[in-house]
């Protein structure tokens, strides 16, 4: 019988009463703030992280799960006796994460020769950032623990990550120029129109699908989207900033329309809002492909 061990790294911004109830162990990032390290979640959280993104003269930079953590937990794995352990990590395009924890396995195995026969590692690349691949692992945590098999639980993990979908709006445009996910220039336009850029993320690459004129019209337009392209009794996520009023309208909106309440709301975790600032919303959800043909 399969004994099945769940992973994913801080990124994804996984709320501490599902790591623990699913038993899935999140590994950090760090955050650079000058001469100052932090580690994701552990040493700097999401509300503090907006505090200091507000005072900074220069946005903090992130760095990959640091060498190392990545061997520890395969050897505790292996040493507790799982069969398998399933790491769902974050966008391979966006950090060196994902190749790190593949230079590390091939290292692990190559140390310990047993090991490849008593524990497959699967690393899988998410592709995309935040709860839109965390959730792939609470689904994950979950069917293990129900005592689901191995090939019920990677086909779980890939239908979610194949058919998510990400919204996510900043209220300002000055993080987001800075950053470089979208140009000066658009970003210049955007802040003297009032304009707000609907982002997502296809194939591991940020994209602009939207711009919304004006606050009032941020919870209108991105409901209407939402509507159209979320499969229905699905479950969906609402992440949140510093200033929750966006997420706390589109929550009540949403309970309505769907008859269901999010699966949680969050505050999006400090490796996402180094490139949208403090303020923002964001809808995570899975998709209902009908909408495409």
């Amino acid at each position: 019988m399969s004994k099945i061990k769940i992973m994913s790294d801080s990124t994804a911004d996984i709320p501490l009463n599902l790591r623990e109830e699913y038993n899935i162990t999140v590994l950090p990032l760090s955050i650079i703030d000058g001469d100052k390290e932090y580690l994701d979640g552990v040493t700097m959280n999401p509300l503090e992280f907006y505090d200091l993104l507000e005072k900074c003269e220069k946005i903090p930079s992130s760095s990959r799960v640091a060498p190392g953590l990545f061997t520890e937990e395969y050897e505790k794995a292996w040493k507790d006796g799982y069969t398998n352990l399933i790491y769902v990590c974050l966008n391979s395009k966006g950090s060196s994460t994902y190749n790190g924890a593949c230079l590390e396995r091939e290292d692990f195995y190559e140390e310990n020769p047993q090991a490849k026969e008593e524990i497959k590692i699967d690393i899988i690349d998410s592709q995309t950032y935040s709860a839109a691949y965390g959730y792939a692992a609470v689904i994950a945590g979950k069917m293990a623990k129900e005592g689901k098999e191995y090939d019920e639980i990677m086909a779980a993990v890939k239908d979610w990550l194949d058919n998510q979908g990400i919204l996510l709006v900043p209220e300002n445009l000055r993080f987001v120029k800075k950053s470089g996910r979208i140009s000066a220039a658009s970003a210049f336009v955007g802040d003297a129109l009032g304009l707000k850029p609907v982002i997502t993320f296809e194939n591991g690459e940020s994209k602009v699908i939207a711009k919304i004129r004006g606050d009032k019209k941020v919870v209108p337009e991105l409901m209407k989207m939402l509507e159209s392209q979320k499969k229905p009794g699905s479950p969906y996520m609402i992440a949140a900033g510093k200033n929750p009023k966006w997420a706390e309208m589109i929550k009540e909106r949403a309970t309505e329309a769907f008859g269901q309440e999010p699966e949680f709301v969050f505050n999006l975790g400090c490796i996402i809002s180094i490139n949208t600032g403090p303020d923002f919303v964001g809808i995570i959800y899975q998709k209902n492909n009908d909408h495409l043909k």
